[in-house]
């Protein structure tokens, strides 16, 4: 029986091997000794999508050809300071979804052309700039995770619990259910700036943490963490991310979900157990969320060149909404397509 698990593995890694060579190689950040040309349209900003943006690419690259304007994405840590092109002003790397958008909207298209968000717009005062645009192109959803042996967190919480976890009413596993443990929970949230974090917060119905939450933060998505090495702690995470890490075989480095597993909500699992992808109950739950690209308007509507280049990647007719490869890109990368129209959808925050 050894022999024939041995086996069995073996197969499934040869196999894992064939699909990535036979996909492409998608690198983070442009390529060793590659500096983007000041026409490239160049972007920063969510960890929930930078993996499925190097992908993009890779692809998008290889379908424009050596003439083409190219796309490149950065991931969001790394080395830093970056100088994202040509030409263009040295930045610290923007690390998430907010921190993206602040430095889109800090700097113009001679240094950034677009954020990758795993957010909607900010609404009101405090929010974003009414001058960006939100493309969605893509579907996620939001649970969270805990060790995969010896976790002292049950297999599901409900929103309710979650809650309270989150503001800090339950602050041990024996006030959820006397039957678990009486040890403190450990809750962790993703780094400040972090469109997961905003996600889930909001998704909870709160602003703000409550003060029992852990004061180290963690990067979003990421298992390897060794904090999170620990049987009291949790964490929320990308369903989508968590796909392509375990089941697609797209994790490499700490970008891995590590010794943990991703867990139910509401009684609802994220991950379809007979298709190992993203669950459609689960993504159209009040945990499913659109992914994003922000473009700023003044550039999407100049009329020019980059503007030309921006849509040909971006709109509804763009190469991510109608392009067969970057449409299995998506799903690769543990998304799901949205509905019929969806895609290049454009939303404007309000002041």
């Amino acid at each position: 029986m050894r022999k024939t698990a041995a086996k069995l593995l073996a197969v499934a890694a040869i196999a894992t091997s064939v699909a990535t060579i036979a996909g492409g190689t998608a690198v983070a950040d442009p390529a060793a000794g590659v500096t983007p040309a000041a026409t490239d349209i160049v972007g920063v900003g969510s960890d929930t999508t930078q993996a499925l943006f190097n992908k993009f690419s890779t692809d998008y690259n290889a379908f424009v050809g050596a003439s083409g304007t190219k796309l490149y994405s950065y991931d969001a840590t790394g080395t830093s300071p970056i100088t994202p092109k040509s030409g263009a002003l040295t930045i610290p790397r923007p690390n998430g979804s907010g921190a993206g958008i602040t430095a889109l909207n800090a700097n113009n298209s001679a240094t950034l052309d677009f954020a990758r968000s795993s957010r909607g717009p900010k609404n009101g005062t405090g929010g974003d700039p009414v001058t960006d645009l939100f493309i969605a192109y893509a579907k996620d959803a939001v649970s969270w995770a805990a060790l995969s042996t010896g976790s002292h967190a049950p297999a599901n919480l409900t929103t309710d619990q979650l809650t309270k976890i989150y503001n800090c009413t339950y602050t041990t596993w024996n006030q959820i259910d006397p039957s678990l443990s009486t040890a403190t929970i450990k809750a962790f949230l993703p780094q400040n700036g972090s469109g997961t974090r905003a996600f889930f917060l909001q998704a909870l119905g709160l602003t703000n943490p409550g003060t029992c939450i852990q004061a180290t933060t963690v990067q979003e998505n990421r298992g390897t963490d060794a904090v999170l090495n620990d049987v009291d702690a949790i964490v929320p995470y990308s369903a989508a991310h968590y796909i392509g890490q375990v089941y697609n075989g797209h994790s490499s480095g700490t970008d891995a979900a590590g010794p943990l597993s991703i867990r139910s909500i509401d009684g609802a699992a994220p991950v379809d157990p007979l298709t190992n992808t993203l669950s459609a109950t689960f993504a159209n739950s009040a945990f499913g969320r659109s992914v994003y690209n922000v473009v700023r308007q003044a550039d999407w509507n100049a009329g020019d060149a980059r503007a030309t280049a921006l849509k040909a990647i971006f709109s509804k007719d763009g190469w991510i909404c109608k392009n067969a490869t970057a449409i299995a890109d998506i799903k690769s990368y543990g998304f799901r397509t949205l509905p019929g129209t969806a895609c290049g959808t454009i939303s404007v925050p309000t002041p």
